[in-house]
């Protein structure tokens, strides 16, 4: 009788499988794993593994993580990966059925995402701005100031994703650039405008790398990438950029807490739509695959609807 390959090399496959056939980035393997292997110590301790789980222990399992206060929607993205999981070991026929093909996940609402106003966006950018032209600081520190100043133009420009931005290369900063190609999630390729705040924070931030270079490498070639580091990665770390982000809210009173590139992402998002964006034309520039992912953002549309019958229609009460 053959036996079950172990957890460990199931969570491999099917990892590989995602890698291979829908593009899954670092970040959501890495989900997937951390998900998936919480749930094979589970099953682990319940004497069962993903080649015999039963579905009443993947309820218990539900039901454990709800005792330990995980919040609705951490439930049902373990739910979303034990799913995902099951059908690639029935497709692959290690399974010959599907324990969580009758599950149902947890009643939740799906939360607003936190919005800066423009004002509190203006107030980071003219801070990022004022430290770039303080005088009692080093070039090295200016270079720094400079390149924040560059990330906060451009992520308020374009709505990239944080992964997206501190990987831009650095041919997307060239003189006459008026769009950049974003390689995002799936390795799907999108075409994002650059606003002229942005190119030119950008020709700033390059002038200023270039004059901290000793003369004889003057003009050459260097790093490929926009925000270049020591790093493994070669390229800045979401993490530095987003410690960077905190401290430059903190220095221009906003509370920290409520301020992450993400939320400069819903920024962006936001305040197009409710100038009049189409939320199809945002879809695109967020790189949102469904527009399903993008409707989050329709209570925009919504008040700003409601204002313009109050404001313009002729039997509003004035």
């Amino acid at each position: 009788m053959r036996s079950n390959p172990p957890d460990a090399k199931l969570t491999s496959l099917f990892l590989d499988m995602l890698a291979a056939e829908q593009g899954a980035g670092a970040n959501t393997l890495d989900a997937y794993r951390r998900d998936l292997t919480d749930f094979s110590e589970f099953l682990r301790s319940a004497g069962q593994s993903f080649a015999g789980a039963e579905t009443q222990t993947l309820r218990d399992y539900l039901a454990d993580l709800d005792s330990r206060g995980f919040k609705s929607s951490s439930v049902a993205r373990r739910l979303s990966a034990m799913r995902h999981l099951f059908r690639f070991l029935l497709n692959e026929r290690i399974r010959s059925d599907d324990p969580a093909a009758i599950l149902s996940g947890p009643k939740r609402g799906r939360g607003l995402p936190k919005v800066l106003s423009i004002s509190d966006v203006d107030r980071m950018l003219t801070r990022a701005k004022d430290l770039t032209q303080a005088q009692d600081t080093s070039a090295p520190q200016r270079l720094r100031a400079l390149r924040l100043y560059c990330l906060l133009e451009v992520l308020y420009a374009t709505g990239l994703r944080v992964s997206e931005l501190v990987s831009l290369p650095l041919s997307a900063a060239r003189r006459d650039a008026r769009m950049i190609v974003v390689r995002g999630k799936g390795n799907k390729e999108r075409l994002v405008p650059l606003n002229e705040a942005s190119r030119q924070a950008m020709a700033d931030y390059l002038a200023a790398i270039e004059a901290l270079k000793p003369e004889k490498q003057k003009n050459a070639a260097g790093s490929k990438w926009l925000f270049p580091s020591f790093g493994e990665s070669g390229h800045l770390t979401r993490q530095h950029f987003a410690r960077d982000l905190k401290e430059l809210a903190a220095a221009s009173g906003l509370a920290p807490r409520l301020v992450s590139p993400h939320v400069l992402r819903h920024a962006f998002a936001s305040h197009l739509l409710h100038n009049g964006a189409d939320l199809r034309i945002v879809q695109t520039l967020l790189g949102h695959t469904d527009i399903s992912t993008t409707q989050i953002y329709t209570h925009v549309v919504e008040e700003r609807l409601k204002s313009l019958v109050r404001d313009l229609h002729p039997l509003a009460e004035k």
